[in-house]
């Protein structure tokens, strides 16, 4: 998926009023999920990465003005445009990476 078609998902599935709104999120979104996901310690990283609330809670500082009910709202909007564009093989071994609960924020409700 090009990333402008990325971008419009994220844009109407987020209910962004701009297509700056949704870059933003997507970018603050995709590289809080990049650092844990990218490199060569990538399994050792998974097992540190923060449970959902702390990742939302870090989402809400990255983003300027955004609140713990925002932040959760666009983690949502592009977790789920990702899982889509990423096809169900591919987000089922990211899932299999990450603690419980992230299933939610990728908009697929169940334990993998």
């Amino acid at each position: 998926m090009r990333w402008e078609a990325f971008l419009g998902h994220v844009q109407e599935r987020g209910k962004y009023a701009t297509p700056q709104e949704a870059e933003r999120s997507a970018r603050t979104v995709l590289a809080l999920l990049g650092a844990h996901l990218v490199g060569v310690v990538r399994a050792e990283r998974a097992a540190r990465l923060p449970d959902t609330e702390r990742f939302v809670r870090a989402t809400a500082a990255w983003i300027e003005g955004a609140a713990e009910q925002t932040a959760a709202w666009d983690v949502s909007a592009v977790l789920s445009v990702t899982a889509d564009a990423a096809g169900e093989d591919l987000t089922h071994r990211i899932l299999l990476q990450l603690p419980p609960g992230y299933d939610l924020l990728f908009g697929h409700p169940e334990h993998t």
